[in-house]
């Protein structure tokens, strides 16, 4: 079974959802048949790394991708990028795709300059990452900053509709709704969500494959009652979630109500959202950090 995602994945221009202005200058760059070296960065499952790759499918061009979050190291930069960027190419240009490029590390990004400027008569990089402030300011100086802005509710429903429609199975309306607002902005998400919903060609949401979607309102809840940390983590079991990346935005948004120590909290929040990229475990860093904003509230 082919994946949604990429079986629907736009090819040109005209079928990408996603801010106009954005559209409208990735447009003058095709008319060009050239690109400057670019930077997308936005929230995850936006279409950062849709619009990377349309780009290319788009330009007459030799193509290296490469997703950060497995090549990380310096190693990368010198034993696969550099032997690409600094050869002869086949077409008019050589463009690299640098996926999640907030994984990469320091050292790397710093090597990254020299060869962006060396190469950069034949070579030109697109980099996506969900964090822009990991890349560090040489490296973003170097290239055009776009950040993907997620597209509307209404739209996101009109390309899903689009696509059960393509696919001929039956939904109803109010499934589709509760799916996009569980989700959003996650695009990704909502589509995989959607295929993974299909029981005898029509689509069928299970109420309690969502119940993760409710964890933030919970926690928040067992925050405002000051719920022991024992009891707050069996929440967490229970939701059956192995991913928390919404849970920080629930908390932040919802800082007041918990604590009148904002400041304290919102520290609180933005350290672990940074190191919970990083970690193995996520349930234990985000029970860590729920453990330090109990103390406040």
């Amino acid at each position: 079974m082919e994946l949604w995602v990429e079986k629907y994945r736009p090819q040109v221009l005209e079928n990408y959802i996603g801010n106009e202005v954005i559209k409208s200058k990735i447009a003058d760059y095709l008319k060009q048949g050239s690109i400057q070296n670019l930077l997308f960065h936005g929230v995850a499952g936006t279409g950062k790394t849709t619009l990377a790759k349309l780009i290319t499918k788009n330009l007459n061009c030799d193509l290296l991708y490469l997703n950060a979050s497995d090549e990380r190291g310096i190693d990368t930069i010198r034993e696969k990028i550099i032997p690409f960027a600094s050869t002869m190419g086949f077409n008019d240009v050589k463009i690299v795709i640098l996926d999640e490029a907030d994984y990469l590390t320091p050292q790397a990004q710093a090597t990254l300059r020299n060869t962006i400027e060396s190469c950069s008569k034949t070579t030109r990089f697109i980099f996506t990452c969900n964090y822009l402030e990991r890349i560090i300011s040489p490296l973003q100086s170097r290239c055009q900053t776009f950040e993907i802005t997620p597209p509307s509710k209404l739209n996101i429903v009109k390309h899903l509709k689009d696509i059960i429609d393509r696919e001929n199975i039956k939904v109803k309306a109010n499934d589709l709704a509760i799916v996009v607002n569980n989700y959003y902005p996650d695009i990704r998400k909502i589509i995989n969500t959607i295929q993974g919903s299909i029981i005898d060609n029509q689509i069928k949401i299970d109420n309690n494959s969502l119940k993760n979607t409710q964890l933030g309102g919970l926690v928040v809840d067992a925050l405002i009652k000051k719920t022991k940390l024992s009891e707050i983590r069996q929440i967490l079991a229970d939701s059956g979630a192995r991913e928390f990346d919404g849970l920080f935005k629930v908390l932040y948004n919802n800082v007041n109500k918990y604590t009148n120590r904002d400041g304290e909290a919102i520290l609180i929040i933005a350290k672990y959202q940074y190191e919970y990229t990083f970690v193995l475990e996520k349930e234990i860093c985000i029970a860590a950090m729920l453990n330090k904003l109990l103390e406040i509230c």
